[in-house]
């Protein structure tokens, strides 16, 4: 690979895999005509899409993208989305389908799922829509009857319990606009997001669960909450028992309000373009973004990708191991599969808890048929083992996803392997919190995948690699755009919307989104998605992507996950520094077989100055790597908090280990 390139990537792989011929033959997109029909006429595509939902008043135009970038969807119809998520699945007489199956932290203290009752039961249980269907409504009466309306907007701070599905829902059966919080950030951040889009009420829980542990909720945050003069009401739902502080007039429980609460809400008449939810993306040197998204045109695009990618079926049990604080769960554990009547699968806790065989005992016993979850995990996973899965049955799966970040090749077969037992298409997604829904993706039944590529954009869309003077590029890497309007599109940014216009849509003109991203895309037209734009290092005027180099380190057979930062150097401009995990196999210190493993991968220039081999890497609950924590770690800066961290301890030992490079 040339060292000269502008932007060299390591994501190439000799193998394909075309999709098996029986999923192939039973799959609901399997004609490759179906990207030409939906490119001859993108609106027609998406408004048979938006047919499939129920309407209470049809629109008058498809979209109006006459004054780019601010697009309107569906203009003139009516819907909401709680009753397309509940309503019409109840009333087809589906009330007693399972919503979701929930496996609590806890879960293992009863032999089969409880149903029909809440999460504050614990354990294991399995809830209904026709229970969805009536907590909703209660819930929605107990904040109508606080003063909670049409356009307020609802903080929602919680577990990952079916309760956080009812509160969102019960926000938008009444027109409010939710502003979920992910239950693993701090008092500080939750207060910067509720002062930020003036929430009304925040819905909330007194602990949960972390490694078997309750874990303070309400109290933690009770200094923040008072510093909000705009909270006026605070629903706090018990999961975990304990007795928070509550404050009078302000404060009221969950239970004895929906006890108390008219079981019947009619759901609000929401015009299609009205904001729906309020979700923050948060950035290294900025302050958060308010993302919006909106009722009509979002909710086309989550239920129309949510059966296109995953080849949705009645029967299927469906899982997305995210958690709904993040875009993931809103789209694919919240609103796509409600919408699409599906049986879903609800994750509280750590993969590794209480036993790193966890995930494989749930698929084993609900006989999971889809599993959408993030390479890091997939890492994690590899690190611990082919061993685990293999002692469970997982022929049930017949499908499996990957979210979040690029994957590399070696964990993709892996997954193809260990988890999919060679029999599974695997869907690499890529998408963003600003484009509502995936955008590219294979076709189960249609495309042939190539690890490591999320391969082309789906039906309806159009993405392109442009260069800097916004000239595209064929075939090669530069910078990944989207050239036309979808459904999900973000509308604005919340009372920002000059930041939205600088920074979504200035670089290249006001039609054409820049998603942040770096990309190539290869002789087959296949998108191979290498990282944020700024990750890339620059190694003496040579631009290296932290993600070529990240996968060049785990095609080596001691590593099981990596995370590359650059940092000032006065002879190269940066320095790559590298941080590994070994597999529980690897022996001895391989620094320097490393660093040559990755220049004969890649170059000399890509050779890691400094390598670190750690038990973990900081990261989210979500899995996500904070690349900017070991940042901060390798340029000395003090570290600010470290609490949203899935083990905060972890970073102890990197400085250490850091510190004691230092001094040598």
């Amino acid at each position: 690979m040339s060292e000269n390139s502008e932007l060299d990537v390591l994501l190439k792989t000799e193998q394909t895999f075309p999709p098996p011929p029986e999923f192939a033959a039973n799959a609901e997109f399997r004609d490759p005509e179906v990207y030409g029909r939906a490119d001859a006429d993108p609106e027609s595509w998406w408004a048979d899409w938006a047919r499939d939902l129920d309407w209470i008043e049809p629109w008058e135009s498809v979209l109006d993208w006459t004054n780019p970038p601010h697009a309107t969807w569906f203009d003139g119809g009516k819907l909401n989305v709680s009753a397309n998520c509940l309503d019409r699945h109840v009333a087809a007489g589906r009330a007693d389908q399972v919503a979701y199956h929930w496996e609590a932290e806890d879960a293992g203290l009863e032999d089969e799922p409880v149903t029909g009752v809440g999460s504050d039961a614990g354990g294991r249980i399995s809830v209904t829509y026709g229970w969805l269907y009536e907590q909703t409504q209660r819930l929605a009466n107990v904040l109508r009857e606080r003063g909670v309306g049409r356009g307020d907007v609802v903080g929602i701070f919680m577990p990952m319990v079916p309760e956080a599905a009812v509160a969102m829902l019960a926000c938008t059966r009444i027109g409010a606009i939710h502003n979920v919080v992910f239950g693993g950030f701090s008092a500080e951040s939750l207060k910067e997001r509720m002062e930020s889009s003036e929430a009304k009420a925040l819905i909330t829980a007194d602990a949960t669960l972390r490694r078997g542990q309750p874990m303070p909720m309400k109290s933690a945050i009770e200094g923040a909450l008072e510093d909000l003069p705009a909270m006026e009401t605070v629903v706090v739902f018990n999961r975990c028992g304990t007795t928070p502080p509550m404050k009078a007039g302000r404060d009221i429980g969950w239970t004895e309000s929906l006890e108390a609460a008219d079981p019947v809400c009619e759901p609000e008449a929401m015009e299609a373009e009205d904001p729906l939810f309020l979700l923050y993306t948060s950035g290294s040197t900025a302050k958060p973004k308010g993302i919006v998204h909106t009722t009509g045109g979002y909710l086309t695009h989550a239920t129309a990708t949510h059966r296109m990618v995953f080849d949705l079926k009645p029967d299927d049990v469906y899982w997305c191991a995210a958690d709904i604080g993040w875009v993931t769960g809103h789209s694919y554990i919240v609103y796509a599969p409600l919408a699409n009547g599906a049986t879903s699968i609800m994750f509280e806790g750590a993969p590794d808890f209480p036993a790193r065989d966890r995930w494989w005992e749930i698929v084993e016993r609900y006989g999971v048929t889809i599993l959408y979850t993030a390479p890091t995990v997939i890492r994690s996973f590899m690190k611990w083992g082919e061993e685990l899965p293999a002692a469970h049955d997982l022929t049930s799966l017949r499908l499996l996803g990957s979210v979040g970040e690029p994957i590399n090749p070696k964990a993709w077969l892996w997954y193809h392997e260990h988890i999919g037992g060679g029999r599974c298409p695997i869907v690499d997604t890529w998408w963003q919190t600003e484009t509502g829904g995936i955008m590219i993706s294979p076709l189960p039944g249609i495309t042939t995948t190539k690890p490591g590529s999320a391969t082309r954009p789906l039906p309806g869309i159009s993405a392109a690699i442009f260069d800097h003077n916004g000239d595209e590029i064929e075939e090669g890497g530069g910078t990944l755009v989207l050239t036309r309007p979808w459904p999900g599109m973000a509308r604005t940014l919340f009372r920002e919307p000059e930041r939205f216009v600088s920074t979504y849509w200035e670089k290249f003109g006001p039609a054409t989104y820049l998603v942040g991203d770096a990309a190539r895309r290869d002789e087959d037209g296949y998108f191979w998605i290498v990282g944020r734009i700024d990750d890339v290092i620059n190694v003496s005027g040579h631009r290296l992507s932290t993600m070529e180099i990240e996968s060049a380190l785990v095609s080596h057979p001691d590593i099981a996950e990596a995370a590359v930062i650059g940092i000032p150097d006065e002879h190269t401009g940066q320095a790559i520094i590298a941080f590994v995990i070994p597999n529980d196999e690897a022996t001895g210190d391989s620094s320097d077989e490393l660093r040559e493993h990755v220049a004969t991968r890649i170059g000399k220039l890509a050779r890691p100055k400094e390598i670190f081999v750690t038990d973990d890497l900081p990261k989210t609950r979500s899995g996500k790597i904070m690349r900017r924590l070991l940042r901060d770690i390798a340029d000395g800066k003090e570290l600010g908090d470290v609490s949203t961290l899935r083990d905060p301890t972890v970073m102890a030992e990197i400085e250490a280990q850091v510190g004691e490079k230092d001094r040598t």
